[in-house]
């Protein structure tokens, strides 16, 4: 690997992972890249470092550009593991650099490395560093999404080097969107985009709103948003700005997302009508099996579909463990404007419908009542009820969708 110029005298200087597949829980079939960047300035300026694994690959990159002694300052948009970790190993090299970074980016990194022997200076929104013909302006985004994020934005360049957020988990060789569309597609591209909103920064969503808000009112001219994970957006950045704009907003489609996990194939089974009557109702619809589908996956469809019905058998007389696992994640990432419904089977005593809605109420999620729960395996007749009860959610989510 080598540097790649993103921008006259910018650079990209990161590692690409293509073998990982679990990122902190989170499922990668694509693998992912740690992206950081190197202004070749009157004063050479690092943005962000990347995972510490990957610390000898991003030292060989900016070799290939400069000798790192000569980096002047070191910029820290977010202190996660993934991008701070190699912060050490580049100070060593470059002893002599100022690191520039939020109050509570300092509070954190103090945690990591023995902080005392390097220079260190605190920014807020609107501050600035003047390297040459390069103007860098902070931006800060607490909670986007951790308390210590911000963003950098070269007004000469029209970059806006972004941290986590406009990021995907994909492992390429080309590092632009126009690269990525050409050998993949960009449907494929923009799933990644909503893959890695639902998981990670779905719980943001008002304060991804002012932020965008607040980057119009600056009047930032954008031509390149280059993240801290996968492609880096040059051919159409406008759109990945409004696919968070729309994201933010709760936007999704008029279908449905069945989730369900089952023991004996009951649960199973009542999928199967369930999903014909919401196809006949005319709304497309995805029926995922927990156990068969990783969890990021499942929370990716669910995001996408206005409406969501999670079934479960009960065990215990409770939810099975895969889909109380679900909800846990969903409760945390507070989804909203989708409508859910419950269904499953049982035998000697139900629960799991029930408390189903009990956590879709704690979500403070619009919900489709009663649910459906059958004992043991449907009959032919029950069957029939599924299908009625797929096809009665569907005219309920397609009203729903219809308030936005």
């Amino acid at each position: 690997m080598k540097a790649v110029e993103i921008k006259d005298g910018i650079y990209w200087v990161g590692a690409i992972d293509w073998a990982v597949r679990d990122f902190h829980g989170y499922v990668t079939p694509r693998g992912t890249t740690y992206n950081n960047y190197l202004l070749m300035d009157e004063e050479v300026t690092l943005v962000d470092t990347v995972k510490y694994d990957f610390s000898e690959m991003t030292i060989k990159n900016i070799q290939s550009t400069v000798d790192p002694a000569r980096i002047k300052h070191v910029v820290i948009n977010h202190i996660e593991n993934d991008h701070a970790t190699s912060l050490d190993k580049i100070m060593e090299l470059a002893p002599d650099a100022t690191i520039y970074m939020t109050e509570k980016g300092k509070r954190g990194i103090d945690r990591f490395f023995d902080t005392a022997r390097w220079k260190i200076k605190l920014v807020k929104t609107g501050d600035t560093l003047k390297t040459g013909r390069f103007t860098l302006q902070f931006l800060e985004t607490p909670m986007l999404h951790w308390p210590d994020s911000m963003m950098t934005y070269v007004p000469e360049a029209k970059v806006l080097f972004s941290q986590d957020a406009f990021g995907q988990h994909i492992a390429s060789a080309g590092r632009f969107d126009d690269e990525y569309s050409a050998s993949e597609s960009l449907a494929d591209l923009e799933d990644a985009v909503i893959e890695y909103y639902a998981n990670i920064l779905m719980p943001f969503g008002t304060l991804i709103n002012r932020k965008l808000d607040e980057i119009a009112k600056l009047g930032l001219q954008i031509e390149m948003i280059a993240p801290d994970h996968g492609i880096i957006w040059r051919q159409n950045p406008e759109r990945v700005l409004q696919m968070y704009r729309d994201m933010a907003s709760g936007k999704a489609e008029a279908s449905v997302a069945i989730i369900y996990d089952t023991m004996w194939h009951s649960t199973e089974a009542m999928t199967v009508p369930m999903a014909a009557g919401i196809k006949d109702e005319g709304l497309d619809v995805t029926v995922m099996k927990l156990r068969a589908t990783p969890m990021s996956i499942a929370i990716k469809e669910f995001w996408k579909s206005r409406g969501a019905l999670i079934g479960s058998p009960t065990l215990n007389n409770i939810l099975y463990p895969t889909i109380a696992e679900l909800l846990t994640h969903l409760r945390g990432l507070r989804p909203n404007h989708r409508l859910v419904g419950a269904f499953g089977s049982y035998g000697w005593g139900g629960g799991a419908v029930k408390e189903s809605y009990e956590e879709f109420k704690r979500m403070g999620l619009e919900t489709y009542e009663p649910g459906l729960q059958l004992l043991y395996k449907p009959s032919l007749a029950d069957e029939n009820v599924c299908y009625e009860f797929g096809r009665q959610f569907a005219r309920r989510v397609r009203e729903y969708h219809q308030q936005f």
